[in-house]
């Protein structure tokens, strides 16, 4: 096969997994496949080469579906719009995907109707909702520069063809960018306690939101570790000095674990929420109730998603209040409107740090790095932890 392109693909994106490429597209001859060496993946085509590289993440669901979304739209762009395998792509193509990025053009065949997520099973889904925000165009480039990198090094290709590109010096950021001050955050604590709790549907998500917010910023919690973790993680240990004290074992991002103090003003805001849930104070050991329940009797935990949307409307609704309360407020009104549920953990550690909590106690608590738990008894330096967290790193409903 020549290296010049075959005439675009009249057809209709779809996803990886209901994708079927014409033997001429499907990268079998690709003009840069690696010859003359051994291939260290079993994959005879483009598709079976980036799943062979997609399987490395699957134990990681939001770090696979960000990865899988980028080669997704890079594949169909370059067999629908470009009518040539994706191991065919040159230096000089990948330029203009990057100028596709951020206006995929003709919308009707890229973007989905109304900026509306279908499901990958919808025959309305496409692989774009919009325009890439040039944060997200960038993004999407260097995922594809480690999957190029990736298939180079697996013997799949011959070369990387964003290698070439020029790479920007970055610039050091700042130390903290994406946190509310301890004024704005007083601000969002006084909306919360605010929101209507008349009826019943009201009282469930009042209790609802404030230990939501009570997770994601006492405990510094991941979203996705709210949705993925139990109350039944929650167990009582003596310390050193014959104290009982409550931790949460929390599974979070690569399958690693860490201990996260449950301070005395935490376990009360626990207790709050499951009376309010009519479930008994404390949680057994092993109990899977989920963190945080969805409205009714169903006790299946919520997603990620869901637990983002309701952080954004109560932000939403805290910038709306504070607008109300007069002019001089737009600009933190704005803040607001930015804020997300990683916002919250961002404010923890860095609430923390302005308390003097020692920074190697804060990088525990928000598991920076790998924990390991050997023994059936605390530490003293996990005493000491959790002691200083419970004395400096408050809510204060």
């Amino acid at each position: 096969m020549s290296g010049s392109a075959i005439p675009p693909v009249a057809v209709v994106p779809k996803p990886l997994d209901a994708l079927d490429i014409p033997v001429a597209l499907d990268g079998r001859d690709g003009v840069n496949r690696a010859t003359g060496r051994q291939a260290q993946i079993a994959a005879t085509n483009d598709l079976d080469a980036l799943r062979a590289w997609l399987a490395r993440f699957t134990d990681t669901k939001t770090t696979f579906e960000n990865y899988r979304k980028e080669a997704e739209r890079l594949l169909l762009w370059s067999i629908v719009q470009l009518g040539k395998p994706l191991s065919s792509l040159t230096h000089e193509d990948l330029l203009v995907y990057q100028y596709f990025l951020a206006d995929p053009q003709p919308s009707a065949v890229w973007i989905a109707g109304s900026g509306r997520k279908h499901p990958r099973t919808d025959g309305r889904w496409r692989p774009f909702h919009g325009p890439l925000s040039p944060a997200s165009q960038r993004q999407a480039m260097v995922i594809l520069n480690v999957m190029f990198a990736w298939l180079v090094q697996a013997g799949y290709l011959a070369g990387n063809p964003l290698s070439l590109s020029r790479q920007r010096a970055r610039k050091a950021p700042p130390r903290i960018t994406r946190y509310l001050e301890p004024e704005l955050w007083q601000e969002v604590k006084a909306y919360i306690v605010s929101m209507p709790h008349e009826t019943e549907r009201e009282r469930f998500h009042h209790a609802r939101v404030r230990w939501l917010f009570t997770l994601l910023y006492l405990g510094g919690l991941r979203i996705t570790e709210v949705s993925a973790n139990t109350m039944g993680q929650f167990f009582s240990r003596r310390d050193a000095a014959g104290r009982d004290r409550w931790w949460l074992a929390v599974t979070g991002k690569g399958g690693r674990e860490r201990l996260v103090p449950a301070t005395a003003e935490m376990m009360g805001e626990l207790t709050r929420y499951r009376r309010a849930q009519n479930l008994p104070d404390l949680p057994l050991a092993g109990e899977n109730t989920p963190l945080v329940l969805p409205v009714g009797e169903v006790r299946k935990p919520l997603t990620r998603s869901a637990l983002h949307t309701i952080v954004k409307r109560v932000f939403s609704s805290a910038a709306h209040s504070l607008r109300a309360s007069g002019n001089s407020n737009e600009e933190r009104a704005k803040r607001l409107e930015q804020a997300s549920a990683h916002w919250l953990r961002h404010s923890a550690g860095s609430h923390m740090a302005d308390q003097l909590v020692d920074l190697r106690l804060v990088r525990d608590n928000l598991g920076h790095t790998s924990l390991t738990t050997t023994s059936q008894y605390l530490h003293v330096d996990d005493d000491r932890r959790h002691r200083e967290t419970e004395e400096k790193h408050r809510i204060g409903w």
